[in-house]
């Protein structure tokens, strides 16, 4: 590995380097929110009470299999197969011709939507039920504990996991490259089949991917942090100690 030529690289390709984050970042952000907004609906769909009998339970219980259907499809099912199919595969089925940044959204969202409605099924269902009792004690409906009580404590528990996937997200983008997706493995490859010096310039890639990373990771404990309160700070400091 040669300084000259990374710094090289670097110098005569960073336009297409911040082009690639640019985009990895833009389809991870916007994919991970739309995501985790899935999973909440899909989780609180799974975790609604209803008499089993009569019409209501017979709905619901249609639109939890056809859900079900869909977790298991996106969970079981690489991202880079899913990715055909929806840009290729939508427009010669049904002659649907999507932007692949559209496609490449739509397909992390609702990968990223699969696996957040497990983690956030399991955060409801963690809550004690004696919040639930006394919330319907003091008069709040099902719609109205969710909301305020149980959905509150969920966010925060599964915020984690919600940065977990974000950073998935953002090194799993360089599947989307097989559509066309200009995000940074794609850029990489174009700047390394340009000047032949593949070690280098996919160095330059993993140091971007990790400084991405890395910055979500950090920007999200201090989320973390700040919704814990300084209690639970000093309490960590005092661990660390």
């Amino acid at each position: 590995m040669s300084l000259e030529w990374i710094l090289s690289i670097i110098e005569n390709n960073w336009q297409m380097f911040l082009r690639g984050a640019y985009y990895t970042l833009l389809i991870s952000s916007i994919s991970t929110i739309i995501g985790a907004f899935i999973g909440f609906f899909i989780g609180i769909m799974h975790t609604i009470p209803v008499r089993k009998k009569g019409v209501k339970f017979y709905s619901l219980k249609l639109i939890n299999f056809i859900l079900t259907c869909y977790v298991e499809f996106f969970r079981g099912t690489p991202m880079i197969v899913q990715a055909m199919v929806v840009y290729y595969g939508l427009d010669i089925a049904f002659g649907i011709d999507m932007h692949f940044i559209t496609a490449g959204i739509l397909v992390v969202s609702l990968n990223t939507g699969a696996y957040m409605a497990e983690i956030v099924r399991g955060g409801i269902v963690s809550i004690d039920n004696g919040q639930y009792e006394a919330a319907s004690a003091i008069g709040m409906n099902h719609f109205q504990i969710m909301l305020h009580v149980v959905l509150p404590q969920v966010a925060r528990n599964v915020l984690p996991a919600t940065g977990n996937q974000l950073i998935m997200n953002i090194k799993d983008t360089a599947v989307l490259n097989v559509i066309g997706v200009t995000e940074l493995f794609f850029q990489t490859k174009s700047i390394s089949g340009n000047n032949f010096r593949y070690f280098e310039s996919f160095f330059v890639a993993c140091v971007l991917y990790f400084i991405m990373t890395f910055t979500a990771s950090r920007i999200l404990l201090y989320v973390e942090k700040r919704l814990d309160g300084p209690d639970a700070y000093q309490k960590e400091q005092k661990e660390a100690v």
